[in-house]
């Protein structure tokens, strides 16, 4: 089972094993506020994808298929997270958004559902 947490909430036991993935670090939050257990920066949509969707609700479709392009062509990492998710993890993510970011996408990938 996969969670979804903001870095900016604080970490629960029951989020087990916390994975951010996010290529840069969450802004303002140290390390030991963040409890991160894992840091897949590569992951995370390619520098130039992140900065043309901008967070920008109306580019989400577009953004959902081309993020999802990257992380076919980055096979190993999807299968390294494939095997972390074997047992409770939780993505962590710096978004504001709750219903669009990259989190929710590689959460459905790996769990096998549409994405959004």
């Amino acid at each position: 089972m996969i969670r979804l947490k903001r870095a900016y909430e604080p970490p629960a036991k029951r989020d087990g094993t916390r994975i951010l993935v996010e290529r840069l670090w969450p802004r303002g939050l140290t390390k030991e506020k963040a409890g991160i257990d894992i840091w897949i920066k590569d992951i995370a949509p390619s520098p130039e994808l992140r900065k043309w969707y901008g967070h920008d609700k109306e580019k989400w479709t577009e953004f959902k298929k081309r993020y999802l392009k990257e992380l076919k062509d980055n096979k190993e990492l999807v299968d390294k997270l494939k095997e972390l998710i074997e047992r409770p993890v939780t993505f962590v993510y710096a978004a504001r958004d709750e219903e669009h970011n990259s989190a929710l996408i590689l959460k459905d990938l790996l769990e096998g559902r549409k994405t959004h």
